[in-house]
């Protein structure tokens, strides 16, 4: 299962927005290091196809799309050197998926910000700069690893040899790999490196009234649209207040502080969103699920994700967009009806199809 893991400075507010997002009640002091071991919870997010889906079929349970989240203790100047136990949270950070960039855009001044002012620019720099160094010591290795084969004539060490040298140039200009311009075959020798700046990023601007009145998160939405990477508007101490109240209480106070979405349903679609992930339904007497895959997974791949037995037995997947469904009292009906057509092992899942799998048991 993939993971996000959230990181910024000390202090930008992480731990809460983990705890807003996972329901869970890690410390969220007003210190740095607070958060030293990661926490890893579930955000799970409510598809309301999937309540509409278990009511046509009487399902006994739900199971609601969800995903890993880890958060990471906050990084400091000189992590790449082993700064604030900078060598373990650098590990953390190389095993997530997809990163959320907290930047602090909130003033409160019981919470001292460990650089002693507010300024996202700056925040934003810190952090990417240790990612980056730590980065060019993996690139450096690479390089000297390879060097005496390139001198040799090894043509595919050559050809390495030069793609290493234009991303170290590339990184040392205080850019991330991520916007690195590459082939197909580029990436291949990329994805060997696990460079930590290689990772989908995702920045949320965590602000309060100050915050909002002053404009201070354009600044990160800002850099987020020259990169073209998502972003993300929060205010965590009161969006982890929200999660704690009943569901019409909470939606009154988003819409008063101008969110449409829960924080939950946000930090979803933007995951789903920037992963290319969608989401496939189930549905029996026993339980309704909805399964988060990867956009352009065919029906025997999305069979092994329930079962692999029922992946080996593969004969057809019996499709039906929820769109369609929800025009017939029950998925028996929509059979009968012929409205579900037969698809073999090849046909490309879509958001919101609702699948049976018909296998050899």
């Amino acid at each position: 299962m993939k993971k996000a893991g959230i990181v910024g400075l000390p202090n930008s507010g992480k731990s809460t927005l983990f705890n807003a997002l996972t329901n869970q009640n890690v410390p969220a002091e007003k210190y740095p290091f607070c958060t030293i071991d990661p926490n890893i919870g579930v955000l799970v997010t409510e598809d309301e196809r999937l309540v509409k889906l278990a009511q046509m079929e009487r399902s006994e349970q739900l199971v609601h799309p969800f995903f890993n989240i880890v958060d990471i203790a906050g990084l400091v100047k000189g992590a790449s050197k082993g700064e604030g136990l900078g060598n373990q949270f650098l590990d953390h950070i190389s095993k997530v998926d997809i990163i959320f960039h907290v930047v602090r855009c909130f003033k409160i001044t019981d919470v001292s910000h460990p650089m002693g002012s507010i300024d996202p620019e700056r925040d934003i720099e810190l952090i990417e700069i240790e990612l980056i160094l730590k980065d060019l010591e993996t690139i450096h290795r690479r390089i000297e690893k390879i060097s005496k084969q390139a001198k040799a004539g090894d043509i595919e060490a050559r050809n390495e040899l030069s793609l290493l040298e234009k991303l170290k140039n590339h990184l040392e200009a205080g850019n991330l790999s991520l916007t690195f311009h590459r082939s197909e075959n580029e990436q291949k020798i990329i994805d060997t490196l696990f460079l930590l700046t290689e990772k989908p990023v995702i920045y949320v601007a965590n602000v309060d009234e100050w915050g909002m009145e002053n404009h201070i998160y354009e600044r990160v939405q800002k850099i987020a649209q020259k990169r073209n990477f998502g972003f993300i508007l929060v205010n965590a101490e009161v969006e982890y207040e929200v999660e704690q109240m009943p569901a019409e209480d909470a939606k009154d106070l988003l819409m008063a502080y101008g969110f449409q979405e829960s924080l939950k349903s946000r930090f979803f679609n933007e995951i789903k969103k920037t992963l290319s992930l969608i989401c496939f339904l189930t549905a029996t007497k026993n339980e309704a699920r909805s399964w988060v895959i990867q956009s352009g997974t065919n029906a025997y791949d999305a069979a092994g994700m329930i079962h692999t037995d029922i992946q080996k037995g593969f004969i057809k997947a019996e499709v039906i967009p929820f769109e369609e469904l929800i025009k017939f009292p029950s998925i028996k009906d929509a059979r009968e009806a012929g409205a579900m057509k037969t698809h073999g092992k090849e046909y490309i899942i879509k958001e919101g199809d609702v699948v049976h799998f018909l296998f050899h048991a």
